[in-house]
């Protein structure tokens, strides 16, 4: 925005150096055009301001927005399904929405990599994977 600025007081200089007659109809109108300009800059020059200190607003707004959200979904109405593993016998954890996705998904055990669900009708039913021992809120993890 400087630039804009910057370009006005330079025609404002030139016109200075111009000697132009300001009681002219050359010099009058010249004059209140670069006055008109001045003043564009100037408002353009706010309007950045007032853009920066929104954007920054929003942004805070934002951040704090995201914290709430993080903080109401926190765990209290998330539900996990609970597996044990058949080699290693580690329980794993994962959420409901895997069994009705439409893509294959393998879920695996973090111990010991042996996949203890695929939610493919070849692994199982995809309705009720094998080997889950309870559902419970993710709190009680």
């Amino acid at each position: 925005m400087s630039d804009l600025k910057s370009k006005v007081a330079y025609l404002q200089g030139l016109s200075n150096g111009m000697e132009l007659d300001v009681n002219s109809k050359e010099g009058r109108l010249l004059s209140n055009i670069i006055e008109v300009l001045d003043d564009f800059a100037e408002t353009v020059s706010d309007l950045e301001s007032s853009q920066e200190e929104l954007e920054d607003y929003v942004e805070t707004i934002d951040d704090d927005l995201f914290a709430l959200e993080s903080d109401f979904n926190g765990g209290d109405d998330h539900d996990y399904i609970e597996v044990n593993c058949p080699r290693c016998g580690e329980a794993v954890l994962f959420e409901p929405d895997i069994i009705d996705d439409e893509d294959v998904i393998e879920v695996t055990c973090p111990n010991c990599d042996e996949v203890v669900f695929i939610n493919d009708d070849n692994f199982g039913s995809a309705d009720e994977p094998e080997g889950i021992e309870n559902n419970f809120p993710a709190e009680d993890l």
